[in-house]
């Protein structure tokens, strides 16, 4: 049962020492560091992780590092806060509405936009669910859903099935998308639950398909098992894209990031975003590199890539919308507003001033 399976989970610095070795000074930081921001990570993960690799990068996206205390960046950049019309549920974009129906997730990944969130006490989270279905209701603009959280696929089937029933039968909603990571960390959950499997078979629809938003960030990642779990979504009927997160020390490589992309398209899984790592607290320092490196890595990556693999886009996701990074001329860095908070921004085209250590738009300087 997939439950007792994340049971299993290593949630404490004594059981993360059965695999690697602290310092006192490193065991007495990185406990600090577990009380700010929870450690989970499944067995299945774990298994993933080459112990005698310093520089593994499955361990690099799980496993606390002292250098996570480094307090730059915010614990909102994308301005979640500001789109918030109730607990749970955010409309940020006019066609897009995203419901957040947990705090929790199979693994925790050091870098996560929500940390501030994710395995702590929160009031982010849905709690009325029928008053977050009578504002989608009401504005009619919105013609597609998120479900996410934290991850909703840890949820039991009955649940997932509560928002499926009540969403699905809105009629000016055309898709709904489940943001998940539950088939790179915990394909059990997948492969060993038939109900879940139903459950999206049932309601993946002719003309009003599901959509699986995942998230596979480096080449290790892509195993028998997720191959397995991606193949069951397929066979459900299920509409399958990705995001990868551009990270320091896990896929900052022209050859990791090609080889990932190519790999995704050959089990059947679109390349959707690559996002630049935001600069979040306790992540900016340890997880992002710069947008000048960001473009560079990618143009070399794009050269190994086919037709299919190309098809993601180079995202920012700015509290003022999803910005592509187009690329650099001269001395300057070109942008495009692919969603943004103001609809008549969308489509819009700036550029800023180049510099080669900014992370973020907000580091930019206008020309």
């Amino acid at each position: 049962m997939w439950l007792k399976e994340l049971k299993r989970n290593v949630q404490t610095l004594e059981q993360l020492k059965q695999y690697t070795q602290f310092s006192k000074e490193e065991e007495k930081k990185l406990k600090h560091l577990i009380e700010l921001h929870p450690m989970n990570i499944t067995q299945y993960y774990l298994s993933l992780i080459d112990w005698e690799d310093p520089f593994d990068p499955i361990k690099r996206m799980v496993v606390p590092n002292q250098e996570e205390l480094r307090l730059f960046g915010s614990y909102d950049t994308g301005g979640e806060r500001m789109s918030t019309k109730m607990p749970g549920l955010q409309h940020k974009y006019s066609r897009t509405a995203l419901i957040l129906t947990t705090n929790r997730c199979a693994s925790y990944c050091r870098y996560c936009f929500r940390k501030r969130m994710v395995g702590l006490p929160t009031n982010e989270i849905i709690k009325r669910f029928s008053d977050a279905v009578k504002y989608i209701q009401k504005h009619k603009e919105i013609n597609n859903i998120l479900i996410s959280g934290g991850d909703p696929f840890i949820l039991p089937v009955l649940i997932l099935e509560k928002f499926l029933k009540k969403l699905s039968i809105i009629p000016h909603i055309d898709f709904i998308r489940f943001g998940t990571k539950v088939p790179v960390v915990f394909p059990n959950r997948i492969l060993k639950d038939r109900g879940l499997l139903n459950l999206l078979r049932k309601y993946s629809r002719e003309q009003k398909r599901l959509y699986v938003v995942t998230q596979f960030n480096h080449p290790k990642e892509i195993t028998k098992k997720s191959r397995d779990a991606i193949n069951e979504l397929i066979n459900c009927s299920i509409i399958i894209n990705n995001q990868t997160v551009l990270l320091k020390g896990v896929n900052d490589n022209p050859e990791i990031l090609s080889e990932l992309l190519n790999g995704l398209v050959g089990i059947g899984v679109n390349p959707y975003y690559v996002f630049q790592c935001r600069p979040v607290k306790r992540v900016k320092y340890r997880f992002q590199i710069s947008l000048y490196r960001g473009i560079k890595i990618l143009e070399e990556a794009n050269k190994n890539l086919n037709g299919h693999s190309k098809r993601f886009k180079y995202i920012m996701s700015h509290e003022t919308g999803k910005i592509e990074i187009l690329g650099i001329i001269d001395n300057e860095i070109y942008f495009k507003y692919h969603e943004a908070r103001n609809p008549s921004n969308v489509g819009k085209m700036f550029k800023r001033k180049l510099s080669r250590e900014a992370g973020w738009l907000n580091e930019l300087h206008k020309g």
